[in-house]
């Protein structure tokens, strides 16, 4: 089947549907949070299949420019809703099939109309539920300590709680990160100043890991890095925004519950056993794939993904730091990632590679640094924070390079 759409050219020919497509697919990709490098080498190539080997394509975080060729006027495609991640999927599985020459052009327009229209795959209060097995999970990994663990599930339900109504009033949305690190450190320093548990910021970092910006952060450094530096910079601003208003919300609980800065440095009170990561792991694993809605085809292949990655920054952090760790992980999600996606000849590699990088970005961002408010200790705090963010910065840049490689052909012949 024709990926391309019939070529219509001259002074009475209406609009080419083939930049109306590039519009769509471009908007599409950048409201998944795909970089938008990424996004522009997409269209590139897409305009190759085309017919359209000349578009010019310029990428924001807030929309994108195409034109078809150089005399063709650069039409621009605001980014709409932000999408799910089943959504994205979607999206790029529309990428994957015009690429591959199996899908008409007006055909993958009806798609993506299709897929904004999409109901989730499950009801919104299930998805927003998974936040409680990724506390809990994360919390046994960074503090495996029962009353620890405790706090976490409850301090999750509260970051639930504050996740609908910020759905259902969203003028409060803004407010969420300062009122999430505010209420959550409030119940857990309330705790530790009772002496019912000790190391509290590892606990409140558990907790509040899923809504933390580390992800955006990252990206924002690897655009910069390849060029993109409009797009990387106002991540950086949003992400570091953001990441202030959690830190406000945790200081303002210290200055409420009376407990000294000293309670919140990074102390590890007992060193969990394997099977504890493991367990935790498979407990945070599994809440990502149900907040996100993952389509259940992928679940599989995004778990193998994400174990081979676990795997490897762990040991490698253990012996070499989070930088060098996080540059780890994130190589080796992306060779993993597209190892499983010529497997599997289904789902783009950013499907598989997007839940591991969510899952190195918590290990490996330097959270624990950045968070940590303890006096005589900030300019080590920032720097380790600093340097993990550009090991997984370099990491997923190296990585797009890697999902780029072609499938190899076997090495015998086709019957």
């Amino acid at each position: 089947m024709s990926s391309t759409f019939p070529s219509e050219r001259g002074p009475g020919a209406p609009a080419d549907p083939r930049r109306r497509l590039l519009l769509e697919l471009g908007a599409g990709m950048l409201g998944g949070g795909l970089p938008v490098h990424d996004v522009e080498e997409e269209l590139r190539g897409l305009g190759r299949t085309l017919d359209a080997p000349d578009v010019r394509v310029a990428a924001l975080t807030t929309g994108l420019f195409v034109a078809l060729h150089a005399d063709d006027p650069a039409v621009f495609e605001p980014v709409g809703p932000a999408l799910r991640f089943e959504q994205t999927a979607d999206v790029l599985d529309v990428v994957h099939r015009l690429r591959a020459g199996g899908l008409d052009g007006h055909q993958a327009l009806r798609d993506l109309d299709a897929v904004r229209r999409a109901p989730a795959r499950w009801p919104v209060w299930v998805a927003d539920l998974g936040v409680l097995p990724v506390g809990v999970g994360l919390c046994l990994y960074l503090q495996p300590v029962a009353a620890n663990v405790l706090a976490a599930a409850l301090g999750s339900l509260i970051v639930v709680g504050l996740t609908m109504t910020a759905r259902r009033l969203p003028l409060l949305r803004p407010l969420l990160p300062v009122t999430a690190g505010f209420l959550v450190s409030v119940l857990v320093l309330g705790a530790a100043r009772a002496s019912l548990l000790d190391g509290p910021l590892r606990t409140i970092v558990a907790t509040l890991a899923i809504l933390l910006p580390g992800g955006l952060l990252v990206t924002g450094l690897s655009e910069i890095a390849a060029g993109a530096a409009s797009a990387g910079t106002a991540r950086l601003v949003s992400g570091s925004v953001q990441l202030s208003l959690f830190l406000a919300g945790v200081v303002a609980a210290a200055t409420a519950t009376g407990v000294p800065t000293s309670v919140l440095a990074n102390t590890l009170v007992a060193a969990p056993s394997w099977w504890v990561v493991c367990l935790g792991l498979a407990l945070a694993v599994a809440g990502v794939v149900i907040n996100v809605n993952t389509p259940p085809p992928a679940i599989p292949w995004i778990v193998a993904v994400i174990a081979v990655t676990a795997a490897v920054q762990i040991t490698v952090t253990t012996t070499n730091g989070p930088a060098i760790g996080g540059l780890a992980g994130a190589v080796t999600a992306a060779t993993a990632a597209t190892v499983a996606h010529w497997l599997r000849r289904g789902s783009s590699w950013q499907v598989l590679y997007l839940p591991a990088f969510w899952v190195v970005v918590p290990g490996s961002f330097g959270l624990l640094n950045t968070a940590q408010i303890e006096v005589g200790n900030g300019a080590q705090a920032v720097l380790t924070a600093v340097s993990a963010v550009f090991g997984v910065s370099i990491g997923t840049l190296i990585g797009s390079v890697i999902s780029r490689i072609p499938r190899p052909a076997p090495p015998w012949p086709r019957s």
